[in-house]
């Protein structure tokens, strides 16, 4: 995780903005500098190029979500299917109210050129893989999950499933309730496999 300056912040939001408002496809160099009222150079003083703003993003959204997932709190009796609800509750709520940073990560056609971001991508994903995984490992050694769907399988349904949600949200312009719908999907998955205690 990098260090950023103040300004460099200031830049990152600004490029959220834009894209919030206009789409990735129309974040440029030039259009960023006008919406701070800075000049091209001096821009380029804070990032050498849009590619690294996008990396710098991602990057701090990692950082962001690592934080805030390791501090939801849980009651000591919560069973592993609550936590997974919480932690899932805490990424939908954060998306909806910053659904430019969904632009950026589901913009893996754009990336498919640019190495850094792929990877930068891929690391969100591996990262939400992880926890969703030692989740459901844990689930079914406790038996609060049944072992009829292995670990590995059971988490590419529900990344899956909540992929598919985010996606709609994202080209239906925003207008479903990610919220509820993700919360539907995992409540689905979910009575499948947890066991009633």
């Amino acid at each position: 995780m990098q260090k950023f300056t103040d300004r460099q912040i200031e830049i990152m939001e600004a490029a959220t903005n834009r894209i919030s408002k206009f789409g990735i496809q129309n974040l440029t160099i030039k259009t960023l500098a006008q919406d701070i009222g800075l000049s091209e150079p001096a821009l380029y003083r804070h990032f050498k190029n849009k590619n690294q703003i996008l990396w710098s993003l991602l990057d701090y959204f990692i950082t962001e979500m690592k934080t805030r997932i390791e501090s939801i709190s849980f009651k000591p009796t919560a069973t592993e299917g609550e936590k997974l609800r919480g932690i899932f509750n805490s990424q939908l709520q954060t998306f909806s109210g910053k659904p430019a940073i969904v632009s950026v990560i589901f913009a893996e056609s754009i990336f498919h050129f640019e190495e850094n971001l792929s990877k930068k991508v891929s690391e969100i994903m591996k990262m939400m893989q992880d926890i969703v995984k030692t989740n459901i490992s844990m689930g079914q050694e406790l038996g609060q999950y049944n072992k009829l769907i292995s670990a590995n399988t059971l988490t590419t349904i529900i990344i899956g499933g909540m992929r598919m949600v985010v996606l709609k949200w994202k080209l239906s312009g925003h207008k479903t309730d990610l919220v509820k719908d993700g919360k539907t999907v995992l409540e689905g998955i979910l009575k499948m496999v947890e066991k009633n205690t």
